[in-house]
């Protein structure tokens, strides 16, 4: 599972798609309605808010208007209704982290998107996240690197590959 902090107008369309089922998902963990990742790290996020599932419908409206804008039809009536105006903090290092990741991802399965996004230097998050200075979120699983035991400013975790978590080398 994995719900972008990135603005969902960067991913392609297979990316957009996924991202709607996975947010509808995240929904229905949200509500109990399913038994499965109930303890998933991306979820996190969306629990530590007043409405944590009107928090997750505001997520899926921004992403549902972007199927809109491309032509989809993501079907509104499978959102909640619940609401939640507020924002969410997360660091610009989780959304660095994303945008490596999708880049990443973009390079083996849609090169001219990767091409137009060359242009891009500071990826704009969705509009429900609000960015504060940070390294990576200590919820979300880094592959191939490990973080430092001790977090950074805002509850994060540095990430250095080849560092095991007490700080010495890998070899």
């Amino acid at each position: 599972m994995r719900i972008w902090t990135l603005h969902p107008k960067y991913l392609d369309s297979r990316g957009l798609v996924a991202l709607w089922r996975e947010g509808l998902l995240a929904q229905a963990v949200l509500r109990g309605k399913t038994s499965g990742y109930q303890h998933h790290p991306q979820l996190t996020r969306f629990r530590r808010r007043p409405s944590q599932i009107g928090a997750i419908a505001e997520y899926l409206r921004v992403v549902q208007a972007e199927s809109l804008a491309r032509g989809y039809r993501f079907g509104a009536v499978k959102i909640g209704r619940a609401r939640d105006p507020g924002s969410m903090t997360v660091t610009r290092g989780q959304l660095q982290y994303e945008w490596n990741h999708l880049m990443a991802k973009l390079r083996i399965r849609d090169r001219e998107r990767v091409t137009r996004l060359k242009a891009v230097k500071r990826p704009r998050p969705h509009p429900l996240f609000r960015i504060v200075p940070g390294g990576v979120e200590e919820w979300e699983r880094v592959a191939g690197a490990t973080r430092h035991r001790t977090p950074t400013v805002g509850g994060c975790y540095e990430v250095v590959p080849g560092v095991d978590r007490m700080g010495a080398r890998r070899r």
